[in-house]
């Protein structure tokens, strides 16, 4: 007969043999940590959501799980910040590779998107209650949990609502372009982006020998001007970005970019590279600025498989030039069209152009007004884009632009108009559209060189819109 603590040594071996690996390896409990939940938007048919994890203990947390189930009838979408794992209701979220440490009395977030009225109850954070305590004390199950690895990628979800907020976006947005290269404006590290922007597009990504793949690194000339500034210091600045609830996306083209996405193979080679860049550097999604046209049939290819790759959360942002968006048939009318249902916003370029048709087609309204930014943008708005997905996009200031730049109080009366209905000028559009994503400008060098006027008076002017 086998002394008591063998006999006990023996029968939790067996134990742990009979659960399996993926039992023993779950997160630590760390004592102190919690985790809120708060609806941020609702509008009616669906909401978004967020969790923050708070460490309250003493001990760093290596890796966290959070868990929570949905009533019948409400459904998940959109997510980020987090990998997820579903069965039935039951949903789990964890940790990605560069948000998983939390040091004491330190918070991290991820968020969703759900369809219906119904809200997460059983929460529970790293195997015990999101409020706090002990773990449960219920024995573990007895039949043994999947040996299979999880997926790299988070697994595909419902698509989002037809009217969301996405990409863990606020409501409103304001878009800025950081240099990734040398020129008049001020130097920036990604960092030192001023706080005013939620969403900084990284220009630019560039061309290979392949058609449609894409490269990107720090430029050298960037590199040397800032004294110093490395691939890791890059990355390690996305991360800081993240951490102040800011998202970064790399931005393909420029007025010299040649990427070209023509055929089925350059449409993968295009979603390939994206997606290894994004792993690479933490980047949160796209945007096309390609200024010397594009085929909207294999780029629509390209960004469905890179979003099948990357994920639901990932934002696809577009820049587009005035002459761009006049036709609903033209190549990027028409790409953003065909894509409604996985794409974040349009932010046209109202700058560079000369007079343009507004959607009146009775007059051609000269740049650099509110009729122009408000009588084109009435284009896509009427023609079948969602007001989250438009955005006004303008320079800022002296040395951004040949032409278009207008005072920063110019954009917000255009927003104004379009959101309330008031500051228009003679041209006043079919309806209001209360849902305007923001405003876009090139570039958060340029405004920085310019005293930081577009991001400091547009900026806030986006919290007051409806």
């Amino acid at each position: 007969m086998k002394p008591a603590r063998s006999l006990v040594l023996s029968l939790v071996a067996a134990l742990a043999a009979t659960l399996g690996a993926a039992w023993v390896a779950l997160p630590a409990y760390a004592a102190g940590a919690t985790a809120s939940f708060v609806k941020t938007a609702d509008w009616g048919s669906g909401w978004e959501g967020k969790y923050t994890i708070t460490n309250g203990g003493s001990s760093t947390i290596n890796g966290w799980s959070l868990a929570f189930d949905l009533p019948s009838g409400t459904t998940l979408g959109s997510y980020w910040d987090a990998l997820l794992s579903s069965s039935g209701q039951r949903h789990t979220f964890t940790n990605r590779s560069w948000n998983g440490t939390i040091a004491p009395g330190a918070s991290v977030s991820f968020g969703f998107l759900g369809s219906g009225s119904g809200s997460p109850g059983g929460c529970q954070l790293n195997g015990a209650s999101c409020g706090g305590g002990t773990p449960p004390t219920t024995p573990p199950p007895t039949t043994p949990p999947p040996t299979t690895p999880p997926p790299t990628t988070p697994p595909p979800t419902t698509p989002p609502p037809t009217d969301p907020p996405t990409g863990g976006l606020p409501k409103h947005l304001l878009t800025g372009y950081w240099h990734n290269f040398d020129n008049p404006a001020v130097e920036l590290r990604l960092r030192d982006v001023p706080a005013e922007y939620d969403l900084v597009a990284v220009a630019f990504a560039e061309a290979t020998a392949t058609p449609g793949a894409l490269t990107f690194g720090v430029d050298p000339g960037l590199a040397a001007a800032l004294g110093g500034y490395t691939d890791a210091d890059f990355t390690a600045d996305v991360r800081t970005l993240h951490s102040r609830g800011k998202r970064v996306i790399l931005s393909v083209g420029g007025e010299t970019g040649r990427v070209t996405v023509n055929n089925a193979a350059s449409a993968t080679a295009f979603a390939d590279t994206a997606a290894a860049l994004i792993a690479r550097y933490g980047f949160d999604g796209i945007d096309i600025d390609l200024e010397n046209g594009l085929n909207p049939t294999y780029m629509a290819q390209a960004l469905r498989a890179l979003r099948a790759k990357v994920g639901s959360g990932l934002i696809i942002a577009m820049a587009p030039q005035t002459i761009d968006m006049q036709n609903p048939a033209g190549g990027y009318f028409k790409l953003a069209l065909d894509i409604k249902d996985i794409l974040t916003v349009v932010n046209t370029q109202y700058y560079n152009s000369g007079a343009m048709l507004g959607c009146d087609q009775n007059a051609a309204y000269g740049q650099g007004t509110v009729n122009f930014i408000v009588a084109l943008a009435c284009i896509q708005l009427e023609a079948g884009l969602r007001p989250d997905q438009v955005g006004l996009g303008l320079p800022a200031g002296a040395g951004a632009a040949g032409g278009g730049i207008v005072a920063p109080s110019v954009v917000n009366a255009a927003l104004d108009c379009l959101a309330r209905g008031t500051n228009c000028g003679s041209f006043r559009p079919p309806r209001t559209y209360p849902g305007i994503r923001g405003a876009m400008t090139w570039s958060v060098n340029w405004d920085v060189s310019n005293g930081n006027g577009f991001a400091n008076t547009v900026g806030p002017h986006l919290d007051t819109l409806p």
